[in-house]
């Protein structure tokens, strides 16, 4: 029994109030819009830096208990698990590159990104591969925005598709990027390059879309494809985000684990689980954030309340 804190109770404070949400600032300087009026909430499209009350967070651990009490049976779970390459194949091949917009807000977040400096006399050549790059929306930024001659860009995917269209974008530089087909559960990487290679390995909403018990194996070949004093820049799913909380009962896979309706499937991490996986492949932590950002439909009155997981791991020297 989900008592006051039932599924009415989450849809009315998810959608309507959450009058008592409080919000923090952050540090001067660093360009984030807080929201210190409730009166203003609709002002803008997103406020940062939200701080949930108890009322909220038992709202929505009500709602996942629901939303997670029938767990699939381990058929229909083999199904999605085994056949993920195909649903993220077909998920490209109804969106093509519509979907995702191009992550320019990725340089904001991830400085260490930020490779737009044209002067290569004394600088030594880099490396980035991005893990699961889709359709390019981080690797064609990184491309326009760094005319370095010296940089080069990998990325790969499990989606054929994924590949096949980004391999035809005109902003596709085959002199800096080679993008490839690969699945990142395998033990061993077939990869076009070294192991302790890479300067930055990049992580974007790519872990969530794996099985949780095949995460492990795939941050421990990051770190040994990573340089020593390399960089693992991540972000993802985090813990009661909205997306977690609007999913119907029956697409449990299993705790925090969900398929989607187009068979694609999703985890949603807490900062406690993510770092214990980062330290035992054996990466140091530089930063760890739970991001909770407030979004709002100005038009329809609507609140959504969103949350990521951060973070910056490094390989040790």
């Amino acid at each position: 029994m989900l008592g006051k804190y039932g599924m009415q109770s989450f849809r009315r404070l998810a959608s309507k109030t959450w009058e008592h949400t409080r919000l923090r600032k952050k540090p001067s300087g660093a360009g984030s819009r807080v929201l210190t009026d409730a009166q203003e909430v609709f002002e803008f499209n997103a406020w940062d830096h939200v701080q949930w009350d108890e009322e909220q967070e038992l709202a929505a651990q009500a709602a996942v208990a629901k939303n997670s009490s029938s767990k699939m049976d381990a058929e229909q779970k083999d199904r999605f698990q085994s056949d993920a390459p195909k649903f993220w194949d077909s998920f490209y091949g109804i969106h093509d590159n519509r979907f995702f917009k191009d992550r320019h807000w990725l340089f904001t977040e991830f400085p260490e990104l930020n490779l737009s400096t044209t002067d290569t006399t004394e600088q030594q050549s880099r490396s980035i591969f991005e893990l699961g790059c889709g359709v390019g929306n981080t690797i064609l930024p990184l491309l326009q925005y760094s005319s370095d001659p010296k940089l080069k860009i990998f990325g790969c995917d499990f989606s054929a598709r994924a590949i096949e269209i980004l391999r035809s974008q005109p902003e596709l530089d085959e002199k800096r990027c080679e993008v490839f087909v690969m699945d990142a559960t395998l033990d061993k990487w077939q990869t076009p390059f070294e192991e302790s290679s890479q300067d930055i390995i990049v992580m974007i909403f790519v872990l969530s879309a794996i099985e949780p018990k095949k995460m492990q194996r795939v941050l421990d070949n990051c770190y040994r494809f990573l340089k020593p004093g390399g960089l693992l820049l991540f972000r993802d799913y985090g813990r009661y985000d909205l997306a977690q909380l609007r999913f119907k009962s029956g697409k449990c896979l299993e705790d925090n684990f969900y398929v989607r309706g187009d068979g694609t499937m999703v985890y949603f991490f807490t900062e406690e689980e993510l770092r214990s996986m980062m330290t035992q492949a054996g990466l140091k932590e530089e930063q760890l954030i739970v991001d909770r950002r407030l979004q709002v439909n100005r038009s329809r009155g609507l609140k959504m309340y969103r949350v990521w997981i951060q973070a910056k791991f490094r390989k040790p020297l």
